[in-house]
Parts: C-alpha cells; sequence; structure tokens
C-alpha cells in the first residue's frame, strides 16, 4: 500500500510538471528569437506564470483544506486577496522596469504608447482568481473521488461481515438439520449411520474452509449439493422419489457458496409426506454466465405448530442474493396444480 501511494505521488508530480513545462514552453515557441518578443513573453506570460502556480499551490495544499474546508471563509478570501494583490503590484513594478529597460516599439519604429496601467491591473486581479477557482475544482473533484472509493469500501466490508453473518447462521442450521437424519438412522441402520458421519464431515470441511474464499468453484458447488441430497435422501421412505441433474463443468466458474442449498433444504421439508408419494426435481443449468436452479415439489405445507420450517435458510438466500448479485438475479416461486416451483437465475462474474 506505502509503495502504491508512493507510486500514484511520483504520478501526480510528473503530470503537473508537465503540465507546467507545456505552459511556459507554448508561448516561446510561438515567439520569434527578437529580444524585444522574449521580454514580451517574460513579462505577459513566464511572470504571471509563476504567480499563477504558487496561488494554484498555496490554495490546493493549504488554504482549501486549513480554511475552506473547515468554513473560514473570511480568511480564505483575505488570504488570497493579499497574494493577489501582492503579486499585482510585483508584476507591474517589473513591467514597468523591463520597459524603462527595453524600449518597446512599434512595427513602424515608432514608440507605441503604452496601454493604461490601471487596465493590466485588473486584467490580473481577474488572471489570478483563475488558479483559485481551478484549485477548488480540482480539490473537490479529488475530496469526492476519495469519499466514494471510502463508501466503496466500507459498503464492501458491511457486505462481507453480512455474507460472513449469513454463512454462520446457516452451518448450524445445515448442521442440525444433518443430525437428525443420522439420529433417525442410528437404530435403523448404524452401519449406514456411520458413514454418514463420515459423508458429513466431508461436507462440514467444505462448509468450513472451502467457502471462506467468498467465492467458490461451481463445481465443488455441485459436487456439494449431490453429497447433501444423497444425505437428505436417507430420511426419505421408498414412496419419495428424488432427481436431480446437474452438469459437469470447468473450473472457470465460480460462484457464492451454499446459495442453492437453502432451496434443496426447502424442498426437502416441504415436499415430503409420510403418507402420500412424493416427488422432488432439482435441475442445474449453466447458459454462459447465467447460472439457472429448478426445484420442484409437492406442495405439502407445515402447520403452524411444526417450527422446523423457520424459513430461515429462505431469508438468508433472499439477503444473500440482494448482497451477492445486486440487479443481477431473478427469484421466483409458485404453485401450480399442486407442485411448488422455484426458479433462480444469478449472472456470475
Amino acid at each position: 500500500m506505502l509503495a502504491n501511494r508512493r507510486n500514484k505521488t511520483s504520478f501526480q508530480i510528473t503530470i503537473h510538471a508537465l503540465i507546467w513545462l507545456l505552459l511556459l514552453l507554448f508561448p516561446y515557441f510561438l515567439s520569434s528569437n527578437d529580444i524585444l518578443d522574449l521580454i514580451r513573453t517574460l513579462k505577459f506570460t513566464w511572470i504571471p506564470m509563476f504567480f499563477y502556480a504558487v496561488i494554484f499551490y498555496l490554495n490546493y495544499f493549504v488554504l482549501i483544506d486549513k480554511a475552506l474546508f473547515k468554513q473560514k471563509i473570511f480568511f480564505f478570501i483575505a488570504v488570497n486577496l493579499i497574494f493577489i494583490l501582492v503579486f499585482t503590484w510585483i508584476h507591474v513594478e517589473v513591467k514597468d522596469f523591463l520597459n524603462s529597460i527595453y524600449e518597446v516599439k512599434s512595427v513602424d519604429g515608432l514608440k507605441r504608447n503604452p496601454q493604461p496601467t490601471r487596465l493590466f491591473v485588473y486584467k490580473d486581479i481577474i488572471a489570478m482568481m483563475i488558479p483559485i477557482i481551478i484549485s477548488f475544482a480540482v480539490k473537490t473533484t479529488e475530496k469526492w473521488s476519495k469519499a466514494e472509493k471510502e463508501k466503496k469500501e466500507n459498503e464492501k466490508e458491511i457486505l462481507k461481515s453480512e455474507l460472513q453473518h449469513l454463512k454462520y447462521q446457516l452451518q448450524p442450521h445445515f448442521f442440525f438439520n444433518s443430525l437428525n437424519t443420522i439420529y433417525a438412522l442410528i437404530e435403523r441402520s448404524p452401519t449406514l449411520a456411520q458413514q454418514t458421519v463420515h459423508d458429513l464431515s466431508k461436507l462440514m470441511r467444505y462448509l468450513l474452509y472451502d467457502t471462506e474464499v467468498g467465492k467458490a468453484k461451481l463445481s465443488d458447488e455441485i459436487e456439494f449439493m449431490k453429497q447433501y441430497i444423497n444425505l437428505m435422501k436417507l430420511r426419505t421412505s421408498d414412496k419419495t422419489i428424488v432427481k436431480a441433474n446437474f452438469p459437469v463443468v470447468s473450473d472457470q466458474y465460480f460462484i457464492t457458496p451454499l446459495l442453492f442449498i437453502s432451496l434443496i433444504e426447502n424442498a426437502f421439508k416441504h415436499g415430503i409426506s409420510s403418507t402420500q408419494n412424493s416427488e422432488i426435481m432439482f435441475n442445474l443449468v449453466v447458459e454462459g454466465k447465467k447460472v439457472s436452479f429448478f426445484a420442484e415439489n409437492k406442495n405439502f405445507p407445515k402447520n403452524d405448530n411444526d417450527k422446523s420450517g423457520s424459513g430461515i435458510g429462505m431469508n438468508n438466500l433472499k439477503k444473500q442474493l440482494d448482497i451477492s448479485y445486486p440487479n443481477k438475479h431473478t427469484f421466483k416461486t409458485n404453485v401450480e396444480d399442486g407442485l411448488f416451483k422455484v426458479i433462480l437465475e444469478v449472472y456470475i462474474d
């Protein structure tokens, strides 16, 4: 960071130096080698340019920050006025001195009548206000740019914290459901319960470590969903059919981890009946930068006394979509012919 700051400072110094160098050299190249022409360039360009530079950097580095931005308006105006008047007086004296040494003549050789000194004074005063305006514009733009950058950084940190919070909410929720599955297996099939504990450890390792990077490979996320569906299928009876269609994708696709897991949990919670035949379907499609997830299950709403479907996962999903994919996602749910259907589309980077 320190190196970047030094490079930025060096770049700014170089740009400023080049601008002033061009401003100084441009009138020189337009002038002839005649001594009187050079004197005119000195009087009307180089000397005023020096005063402009002093006023510009006085405001840029000191007055705007120390006075104007701190509401010390009178002090800001007074200091600038003093410098403008002093520089104007110096400029007039220098021009008079140079005129006394080098007599300026017109083209026909006759002495030219000098313009009134008062006119030059007015021009100098107005001209020296321009560097103040420019320095204010530059400083204000830099301040606004810095404020916007800090705002974006703060928003990024807030979003990162929010995502972390949502993930910490999801992990215990996921672990709780998995333990219920294992508990149901212990009496029925101890061997299968042991294998399930081993599989669960792999899933938890993915939750705890592989999802810490902010983005996960879509291929790893698909593998996680497959294992999780297999884990949840252990809780179902022969009356439940689970279909899952996940494509094989390359490692170039990255996505926010655990994005679809709440939809899978929701399907198993509300799509299974202990007395009726049930069918759950999951489908994931990748088309360019668009990832579409479809879930469909029979609609068996939980009664009000059943707290297993508290809605934590779905609420977290909506927050996660707003944070990770603002204006880059579509989330729709509807019940049609007794089927609860979900379509989630996200546009990944």
